[in-house]
């Protein structure tokens, strides 16, 4: 049901599109057959992509086309959809000759296809430069003098895969270096695939450098690609990886519990790993002030209950592109930034990466520099 919801979703939007798009175009002989050929393209060539993905089967022309195909017709479809939501209510509010009505759709159809087209361009270049830095400042009540200014680099939903590779991921990295920060944390989905088929990619990850140390914790992502195999290959790159666990760091004469709980799904697919912020905070030392590393927002309700200052997280990608910008509040009570929950501070971060569409639009992605600050 995992695949097959997704399959028939896709294929149920193409149909939508046929019918609402390609049909009653004024497009005729070998015009309107290349749009049929673009159709379906759309429709099946993502499809075969997931498909040899999953079988092991990497060959970058066909990942390329496929992710692009995917965040185009996404797109597309939700213009479309949005469209003809606005549609519904102008047919029967406004009588027009039916004549220049067709007039009318077909100029907002072709208006529709020519801006899913720039921002699918602008969306490819955004999504294929390197991540901006964007710093933060956390207010902290209470905070003793030698914690102001303690620098934190998060990483968040690299997603190193089909087309995000060693070069890229090793832009990254030396992007963070020079941040010289005093702590670098990951927040989950650091992967598409399994170890064995990514390890020279992520071999820059050994190359970061902080004061006080690397620390992982598991997104989603890492579970569809045997995460108990990602978690030892990670700490083997000499990164701290928390499950559920902590640790505490003394900066210049302050305590800082760090804390990482694994993913909200994880006990899906291994259930020692069920996310557990409780535990993650379980026989805690004396400490001035406490992070929660969680890769879903949705852990603030635990994490704000478990006692922990600021919870780090990302998944969001901040919706990543239009039109999933608007959507992606339903899944989520924080979707990038930082807010307040409680006496709990949570910042959600846009990504670093992108996951399958190479496309960023509304949601640039980032590198975000967090330093705690005395309120």
């Amino acid at each position: 049901m995992f695949f097959l919801v997704p399959v028939a979703l896709w294929l149920s939007a193409h149909v939508f599109l046929a019918f609402r798009l390609v049909r009653p175009s004024p497009l005729r002989g070998v015009a309107r057959r290349a749009a049929w050929a673009a159709l379906a393209l759309g429709a099946t060539l993502p499809l075969l992509n997931f498909v040899m993905l999953q079988a092991g089967i990497r060959w970058a022309p066909l990942a390329w086309a496929g992710f692009v195909l995917l965040g185009v017709f996404s797109t597309l479809f939700g213009l479309m959809l949005a469209v003809e939501i606005l549609r519904w209510p102008a047919r029967r509010l406004v009588r027009v000759d039916p004549g220049r009505r067709r007039f009318m759709g077909n100029v907002v159809n072709v208006s529709v296809v020519g801006a899913t087209a720039t921002l699918g361009a602008a969306g490819v270049a955004r999504a294929r430069s390197t991540a901006e830095v964007v710093p933060v400042d956390v207010p902290c009540e209470g905070l003793p003098p030698a914690l102001d200014g303690l620098r934190i680099v998060q990483l968040s939903d690299v997603h190193v895969g089909p087309t995000i590779r060693r070069d890229d991921l090793q832009a990254m990295v030396d992007r963070t270096n020079a941040l010289e920060p005093d702590l670098v944390v990951i927040t989950g989905d650091l992967v598409d695939g399994y170890v064995d088929d990514l390890r020279d990619e992520v071999e820059p990850l050994r190359q970061l450098r902080a004061r006080h140390g690397v620390y992982y914790v598991t997104g989603n992502h890492e579970y569809y690609w045997d995460g108990l195999a990602w978690c030892r290959h990670v700490a083997s790159l000499g990164l701290g990886v928390l499950c559920n666990e902590h640790v505490c760091i003394e900066h210049e004469g302050g305590r800082v519990l760090v804390a990482g709980a694994t993913d909200l799904r994880a006990a899906d697919f291994v259930p020692e790993h069920r996310s557990d912020p409780h535990r993650a905070m379980q026989d805690a030392p004396a400490h001035d002030f406490s992070i929660l590393l969680a890769h879903q927002p949705r852990s603030i309700d635990e994490a704000a209950a478990a006692g922990f200052d600021l919870q780090i997280s990302g998944h969001t990608h901040g919706g990543q592109y239009v039109p999933f910008n608007a959507f992606v509040h339903l899944a989520q009570p924080y979707v990038a930034g930082l807010h307040r929950h409680g006496e709990t501070w949570i910042y959600v971060s846009r990504g670093t990466g992108y996951w399958g569409p190479p496309m960023r639009s509304g949601a640039p992605q980032e590198i975000t520099l967090l330093r705690l600050r005395t309120a």
